[in-house]
């Protein structure tokens, strides 16, 4: 349910689980935290097939424990942490657990079409610890607060005003704008790559 592929500095990363909408399970979390962990290129792009990015935690398994594992923050610091440049390529909606890798990259494309919220209030559960304080640093506290405690849908519009995403583009080019984003950093080296990331104050 997770692919990986690397060649030429560029390590991406796909959910591929589209007919439960990029759901993420127990299994799914671990497998993408030891991609990003055994990946040494420059340049590092999660994305999902379909139409979805990741509806985030799969229901079943989030009620069954799955809310509280440890993992989430094992991914999220794995890609904070990660000396490349790293790219969310949303595809499409991201929602939920899902919003931890988003907001743990240094960069974020998104469809035109897609949307964000993080339904904690509705469900239950609690966000992810190093959540609040990343959401906070991109759209400010006013407008963190306004996600994680009404759950609202944001649309790209407004998520790319707001910060949230950098960049928009057409339905099914998400990896290939984030590829174009990504082409200095794919000609650099990577520890020129890792130098510059290291001058960043917030992983």
């Amino acid at each position: 349910m997770i692919e990986t592929h690397t060649g030429q500095g560029l390590t991406t990363v796909t959910l591929n689980r589209p007919d439960k909408a990029n759901a993420l399970t127990e299994e799914m979390l671990d497998a993408l935290a030891t991609a990003v962990g055994d990946s040494t290129s420059q340049v590092l792009i999660l994305t999902g097939a379909g139409k979805v990015f990741s509806a985030g935690a799969d229901l079943d398994a989030a009620r069954a424990g799955l809310a509280t594992s440890p993992l989430w923050e094992r991914l999220s610091g794995a890609i904070a942490g990660y000396n490349g440049l790293t790219i969310a390529a949303l595809n499409g909606t991201a929602a939920g657990g899902a919003m931890g890798m988003v907001l743990a990259c240094d960069l974020r494309v998104a469809t035109e079409g897609a949307k964000f919220f993080y339904p904690v209030m509705k469900l239950g559960f609690r966000p992810q610890p190093s959540d609040p304080a990343r959401m906070t640093a991109l759209v400010g506290p006013a407008r963190a607060k306004r996600i994680f405690l009404t759950g609202e849908r944001i649309d790209a519009a407004a998520a790319h005003q707001w910060g949230l995403v950098d960049h928009l583009c057409a339905p099914g080019t998400a990896v290939e704008t984030a590829k174009t984003t990504a082409a200095d950093a794919l000609a650099a080296t990577p520890a020129h790559v890792a130098a510059l990331k290291s001058l960043h104050p917030l992983q």
